[in-house]
């Protein structure tokens, strides 16, 4: 992926949402994780407004999925199970930590 747009990377993650193989690099994760924020504070604003939570519950169904999904492929990225998704404080670790380089037991790098 080019490192142009970095949205792209959000774009991507929801495209990819059902796919827990292969790795994501630490931008993609990232800017994956940045944009969410972004985008779940302005569903909650605008929830807010309206006087209703079903947005923001509703957002809340339709990322969970592409989260894990991007979690779990960024630890295959530093050689790591996807399980370490399930212990919050150890993940947040591994998922600062930079991938393997070249080709790990999860497939090649990703771009």
């Amino acid at each position: 992926m080019e490192s142009g747009n970095p949205f792209n990377y959000y774009v991507k993650a929801i495209k990819n949402y059902v796919t827990f193989s292969g790795r994501a690099t630490r931008p993609e994760y990232w800017y994956f994780f940045l944009f969410n924020i972004i985008v779940g504070i302005i569903v909650g604003g605008v929830g807010t407004f309206l006087g209703t939570d079903l947005l923001k519950d509703l957002y809340t169904l339709f990322i969970f999925l592409p989260c894990l999904a991007v979690g779990v492929r960024r630890l295959h990225d530093s050689d790591r199970s996807g399980w370490w998704i399930l212990l919050p404080v150890v993940n947040i670790i591994f998922l600062c930590l930079e991938g393997t380089a070249g080709e790990n037991r999860f497939g090649p790098a990703s771009n």
